[in-house]
């Protein structure tokens, strides 16, 4: 069944890029379809490598303990292994801006879920400061840490929303290919 729904989404896209070319390839890239140069530029250089950099880090321990960690959500261990796959693959795709607008919506839907599952779990938006929760009431998993919260999840929607509308700016694969 989903198979079907992403096939017939990729029949509307190809369909609507006929009647409108604005639809067509540079959807790909960006949902703003300039890519600024300068220091705007440099901007966005600096947002997509660092995000790109920070989902690699997080995709890289979740693809090497997938059954832990998908036991530890209670979730089967394949749609884990997307969110996984997704964060890495698009992060790379991030860091070398190609695909841009493709690379962010996979990891913006795993986001959104780690969200969903924080605020269905009763997680605050913002954790108390570690520092005055009293002494033995938290620990992390290495016995320190910051309380789970799901404040780390939504700036991470915010920041590949501004990537996906704004593009990867100038310096990308992106620009290289679809200016």
């Amino acid at each position: 069944m989903i198979y079907q729904f992403a096939l017939g989404v990729a029949i509307a896209f190809f369909l609507a890029a006929f009647h409108f070319p604005q639809l067509g390839p540079y959807l790909l890239s960006s949902l703003y379809h300039a890519y600024p140069g300068g220091l705007p530029g440099l901007a966005l250089l600096l947002l997509r490598v660092s995000v790109g950099g920070l989902f690699l880090l997080h995709g890289y321990p979740k693809i090497t303990h997938l059954r832990q960690w998908a036991e530890s959500l209670k979730m089967p261990v394949f749609l884990c292994f997307l969110s996984a796959a997704s964060m890495l693959g698009g992060g790379v795709f991030l860091i070398i801006g190609f695909l841009t607008l493709l690379a962010t919506l996979p990891i913006l839907c795993s986001m959104i879920f780690a969200i969903y599952l924080h605020v269905t779990g009763g997680k605050p938006f913002v954790a108390k400061d570690p520092y005055l929760i009293p002494q033995g009431q938290y620990m992390g998993p290495l016995g320190e840490g910051e309380p789970p919260s799901w404040e780390k999840a939504f700036m991470y929607c915010v920041m590949l929303i501004v990537i996906a509308v704004l593009g990867p700016g100038a310096y990308s694969l992106d620009a290289l290919i679809f200016r």
